[in-house]
C-alpha cells in the first residue's frame, strides 16, 4: 500500500467510525469529525508532542478541542493512537459509565485536556494553557536548560468564534503575543440553522489580526502536504499567535449530507453511512470496523510518544543536575504541594490593624503569603484598586516580562475565568481573579466549568452587597450568593472580618480539587473581639458558633449570618442580653464547608428548638435550609438603590432593631 494509501485509509477510519458511534447512540455530531479527520491525522500522527502511555505528562503539547460537540472526532484519534481509551469504549459512545460523554471532559477520559462543549470556552482554556507554559519557561527555563517548552493547539469553529469568550480570549492573547499558541477555525460556513450567513458576516481574518494575531489559511484540509507547510510557518512566528483559517466541508464525503446542516448535529442515517463509506472505497459495511493497516499506522504514535518523553526526561535529568533547587521546586508545583510553612505566613490582625474592609484584609492577605506560594499569580479585570489584588513590588506578566505574576486580565470577566480554567488545567500554577461580585454573571459558564472540571481556581469577589453604596443596584449584587452556592463544588466563602478573611484564604489554598469563591466587602468591618469570642480557627469548619448565651442557659434564638451581617447580629446579641434574652450567634463563613461536617457537628451548632433568625444582604433562598420551616430570614428580595450604604441597611430592614423585633416576634 502507498504511503498516500495509506493516509487516506487512517483518516477515513477516524470518519467512520465518528459515522458509526454516533449512529449507535442516537445522537451525536458526525460532520466535523468527518470533515477534520485530516488535521487529527496530521495533528497527532506528525506534530503534537504527546505519549499515549502518559497522558499527564508535564511537557506534552496541549490540545483542545473547542467545538466540544464534535467528541467523536477526539475519542477515535485517541483511541486509535494508544491511549486507554478501547473501541467498546467508542461503540458505547454517550452511554452511562462510558469514558466517551457526548462532550469531552478532562479527567474522565485519558489525554482529554479540558472539558468543553459550551462554545469558546475551550478557545479560553487553550490561551490559559499558553499563559502557564509562557511562565512557567521563563520562570525556571536557563540558558541551554529548556525543562518547559510545548505548543498549545486549539480547534475551534464558527460557533465558539461567534461567543463573546472568544473575542475577550484572542484580544488578550494578541496583546501578549502568545506565539506558541496555535489555532485552526473550521471554516465549514455552517451552524445548527444553516449557512453562516444567517447570523454572521464577520470577517474572521481581519478581527484576528486586529488583535494581533499572524493569521494564515489552509484552503483544504486533506491536503496533509499544506497542513505541513502551515504549521511551519505557525511556528516559526515566535511574537505573534496564529490562526488557520481551515476551509473544510462538514460530512466530508456523504452524497446527501455533506455541506449541509443536516451533518452536524444528527446521525447520518444506515443507509447514508453505507452510502458514504462506498464513496471511501471502505473495505468493510460492518460497524466499527478498523483495518489492521490503518490501527498499525496510528500506533505509531505510541513509539514515538515514548521517544519524545524520553529525549526530554534526559534534557530534564541534565536540567536537574545543573540546577537542583529550580528542579526541586518545579516538581513541587507540578505535584500540586503547596510549601511547607506556607499556612505560617498568614497574616493575624488585631486591634491595631484590623478594623478595615474584607477586601483590603485580602489584599493584605495576598501580600503576605504570596512570597511563600510563588505558584499564586492572578490579577483583575481592570479592577486592581478596588479588588486589591496586586502584588506588592512584583511585575506585571507582559509580553517582555514572562515572570511577572501580577496579571491585566482588562475589562474581560468572561475571559479571565476561562483562561484562569486553562491555566489550573495546565498545572504548576494558581491562578486567582478578582472582579465585583455583581460581575460574576459575566463569568459564570467558566465557574461553572472551573467547578465540573475540579480545578483550583479562586475568585476574588468584592463590593459584596448593597454596602457598596452610591454606585446603586446595576453594581449592588442581591441574587449571586445565592446563585453561587448553587454550583456544585464551588466552595463560597463570605468573612466577616480581617481573621475570618485570612481564614478564607486558608481555605480556598487547601481546596485543590474545586474552585473557591471569596466574597469581600467594600465597606469597613471592625474587627470581631476574640477575647469574648470563638477562636477564628473555627471557620474552617464552615460554620462556627461565634458566641452564645450565658453559660448554663440555652439560646431562645440563633441569629445565623455570614460577612458584613455578623457584626449586626453580634449587636443585636448584645442588646437581647440586656432584654434578658440569651442567644447564639452562629458566623455562617461558608454553606459548602459547613454541609460537608459531620451531622453530630453541624447539630451542635444548629441544635432544634431555639429559633432561627438569618440575616444576610442578599436574596434569602439559600438560607431557608438553614433556619428551618419556622425560621426568620432578614434579607433582599428585590434590587438596590443609589445612597450611602448606612442609609440602604435601614431602608431594607438589616438593622440591630429588625433582628431584635425578629427575636422578640
Amino acid at each position: 500500500m502507498s504511503h498516500a494509501a495509506l493516509q487516506k485509509l487512517a483518516i477515513d477510519t477516524v470518519r467512520t467510525l465518528a459515522m458509526d458511534a454516533v449512529q449507535q447512540a442516537e445522537s451525536g455530531h458526525p460532520g466535523t469529525p468527518m470533515a477534520l479527520a485530516p488535521l487529527a491525522y496530521a495533528l497527532y500522527t506528525r506534530h503534537v508532542r504527546h505519549n499515549p502511555a502518559d497522558p499527564h505528562w508535564p511537557d506534552r503539547d496541549r490540545v483542545v478541542l473547542s467545538a466540544g460537540h464534535a467528541s467523536m472526532l477526539l475519542y477515535a484519534t485517541l483511541h486509535l493512537s494508544g491511549y486507554d481509551l478501547s473501541l467498546d469504549e467508542l461503540k458505547a459512545f454517550r452511554q452511562w459509565g462510558s469514558k466517551t460523554p457526548g462532550h469531552p471532559e478532562v479527567g474522565h477520559t485519558p489525554g482529554i485536556e479540558t472539558t468543553t462543549g459550551p462554545l469558546g470556552q475551550g478557545v479560553a482554556n487553550a490561551v490559559g494553557m499558553a499563559v502557564a507554559e509562557a511562565h512557567l519557561a521563563a520562570t525556571f527555563n536557563r540558558e541551554g536548560h529548556a525543562a518547559i517548552d510545548h505548543y498549545t493547539w486549539f480547534i475551534a469553529g464558527d460557533g465558539c468564534l461567534m461567543e463573546g469568550i472568544s473575542h475577550e480570549a484572542a484580544s488578550f492573547a494578541g496583546h501578549q503575543k502568545l506565539g506558541k499558541l496555535i489555532g485552526f477555525f473550521d471554516d465549514n460556513n455552517i451552524t445548527i440553522d444553516g449557512r453562516v450567513d444567517l447570523s454572521c458576516s464577520d470577517d474572521v481574518a481581519q478581527r484576528f489580526a486586529s488583535y494581533g494575531w499572524q493569521v494564515l489559511r489552509l484552503a483544504d484540509v486533506n491536503d496533509q502536504d499544506a497542513i505541513d507547510r502551515v504549521i511551519a510557518e505557525a511556528k516559526a512566528e515566535t511574537q505573534r499567535p496564529t490562526l488557520i483559517i481551515t476551509r473544510t466541508i462538514i460530512g466530508f464525503g456523504s452524497p446527501n449530507r455533506a455541506d449541509t446542516a443536516k451533518a452536524h448535529g444528527e446521525p447520518l442515517g444506515k443507509d447514508e453511512i453505507a452510502l458514504t463509506k462506498k464513496a471511501y472505497g471502505w473495505p468493510s459495511p460492518e460497524p466499527f470496523f478498523v483495518p489492521a493497516e490503518s490501527l498499525a499506522h496510528w500506533r505509531e504514535a505510541k513509539a514515538r510518544g515514548v521517544a519524545m518523553q524520553a529525549e526530554w526526561m534526559t534534557r530534564f535529568m541534565a536540567y536537574t543536575k545543573t540546577h537542583p533547587e529550580l528542579a526541586k521546586e518545579l516538581g513541587r508545583r507540578w505535584h500540586g504541594d503547596l510549601p511547607a510553612a506556607w499556612e505560617k505566613a498568614l497574616p493575624t490582625f488585631d486591634a491595631t490593624n484590623g478594623k478595615l474592609a474584607s477586601r483590603a484584609a485580602s489584599g493584605a492577605v495576598i501580600n503576605a503569603i504570596a512570597p511563600t506560594i510563588p505558584e499564586l499569580i492572578g490579577g483583575s479585570a481592570d479592577l486592581t484598586g478596588s479588588n486589591l489584588t496586586n502584588v506588592k513590588g512584583a511585575a506585571a506578566f507582559t509580553a517582555s516580562d514572562r515572570t511577572g505574576r501580577n496579571f491585566h486580565f482588562g475589562i474581560r470577566e468572561h475571559g479571565m475565568g476561562g483562561i484562569m480554567n486553562g491555566m489550573a488545567l495546565h498545572g504548576g500554577v494558581i491562578p486567582y481573579g478578582g472582579t465585583f461580585l455583581v460581575f460574576a454573571d459575566y463569568m459564570r459558564p467558566a465557574i461553572r466549568l472551573a467547578a465540573l472540571m475540579k480545578q483550583q481556581c479562586i475568585y476574588v469577589f468584592t463590593h459584596d452587597s448593597i454596602g457598596l453604596g452610591e454606585d446603586g443596584p446595576t453594581h449592588q449584587p442581591v441574587e449571586h450568593l445565592a446563585s453561587l452556592r448553587c454550583i456544585p463544588g464551588l466552595q463560597v466563602l463570605r468573612p466577616a472580618d480581617a481573621n475570618e478573611t485570612a481564614e478564607a484564604w486558608r481555605a480556598a489554598l487547601k481546596y485543590t480539587t474545586g474552585p473557591s469563591a471569596i466574597v469581600l466587602t467594600r465597606q469597613t468591618l471592625p474587627l470581631i473581639d476574640r477575647a469574648t469570642a470563638a477562636p477564628v480557627s473555627e471557620a474552617a469548619k464552615g460554620a462556627y458558633v461565634l458566641v452564645d448565651a450565658p453559660a448554663g442557659t440555652k439560646p431562645s434564638a440563633i441569629l445565623l449570618a455570614s460577612g458584613s451581617e455578623v457584626h449586626l447580629a453580634l449587636t443585636a446579641h448584645h442588646e437581647l442580653a440586656q432584654q434578658g434574652i440569651g442567644t447564639r450567634v452562629v458566623s455562617m463563613v461558608s454553606m459548602e464547608l459547613f454541609a460537608a461536617q459531620p451531622e453530630s457537628y453541624r447539630a451542635s451548632v444548629l441544635p432544634r428548638g431555639p429559633k432561627r433568625v438569618a440575616i444576610e444582604a442578599a436574596h434569602p433562598m439559600s438560607w431557608y435550609r438553614w433556619v428551618g420551616p419556622d425560621g426568620v430570614i432578614l434579607g433582599i428580595d428585590g434590587f438596590g438603590a443609589s445612597a450611602p450604604f448606612q442609609r440602604l441597611y435601614t431602608e431594607y430592614g438589616l438593622t440591630t432593631a429588625a433582628i431584635v423585633a425578629a427575636v422578640r416576634g
